[in-house]
């Protein structure tokens, strides 16, 4: 099977609860709730409506839409955070995440201590994360505090250690999300180099960005998310036109 992920007719929704008036205390909200009508306050909120889509192996694929539009939620889906409340997800490969600065990491334990936990979770046994533990330290640039608890690191020293994690277990599927945004110039450049040699490896890479030239210059093609839609143009140019247009090129 050359698809690396595969999406069929996927929904996603999730449950909104809104008070619809003000109440100054809880015996005054019990006193004026209506106990026969079923889950008075309950909405649902659909973010994602019967998304297809198929992304190749070997490809460097980009996700691009507004703040909210289901980028992030498509994500979760892919690495099996979320499930879908309709049609079928499948993942051909072991996948590796950073979708988000510091998760998985607990910040009273020791970069060190996190560079297991995160191993062990991602699937590698402590053998091999010890064999690839000074490459994964290494590549964050993080020796002189790797003993030091992660409470103390900054949002930079996050997302260093982070992604040198997600990227040293060696995953088929590597899922990224705007973290790399939060690395200064030096570590982006040490980023890129590793997207590009993944790519050369045959490895599949999936990134969400609020930035245009970084899906211009390292995706091999891209998708925009908008009201819980897919709209995916016949170059990387026409999709990221359609994002800047605010149009609605979507069904």
């Amino acid at each position: 099977m050359n698809e690396a992920v595969i999406l069929e007719h996927v929904e996603k929704h999730f449950k909104k609860y809104v008070l619809k008036k003000n109440y100054s205390s809880f015996k005054e909200r019990l006193a004026h709730f209506n106990w026969f009508e079923k889950n008075p306050n309950k909405q649902h909120l659909e973010v994602l409506n019967d998304i297809n889509l198929s992304i190749s192996k070997s490809t460097v694929f980009g996700m691009i839409g507004n703040n909210g539009s289901g980028k992030s939620t498509l994500l979760k889906l892919i690495a099996g955070i979320y499930k879908p409340d309709r049609g079928r997800v499948v993942v051909n490969g072991r996948v590796s995440t950073l979708i988000e600065v510091g998760a998985g990491f607990h910040p009273e334990f020791t970069g060190r201590e996190n560079v297991f936990i995160n191993g062990i979770i991602l699937g590698l046994p402590k053998k091999e994360i010890k064999r690839r533990f000074d490459e994964i330290v290494a590549f964050a640039d993080l020796e002189e505090f790797i003993d030091a608890p992660v409470r103390t690191y900054s949002t930079g020293m996050y997302m260093r250690l982070g992604f040198s994690v997600a990227v040293n277990v060696d995953p088929d599927i590597l899922l990224i999300d705007e973290v790399l945004a939060v690395g200064d110039e030096s570590f982006q450049k040490k980023c890129v180099d590793k997207i590009m040699d993944f790519k050369a490896r045959g490895k599949t890479m999936i990134i969400v960005s609020h930035s245009m030239s970084m899906i211009r210059n390292l995706c091999d093609d891209a998708v925009l998310v908008r009201n819980g839609a897919l709209f995916r143009g016949t170059s990387i140019g026409d999709t990221i036109a359609a994002y800047q247009s605010g149009g609605t090129p979507l069904p």
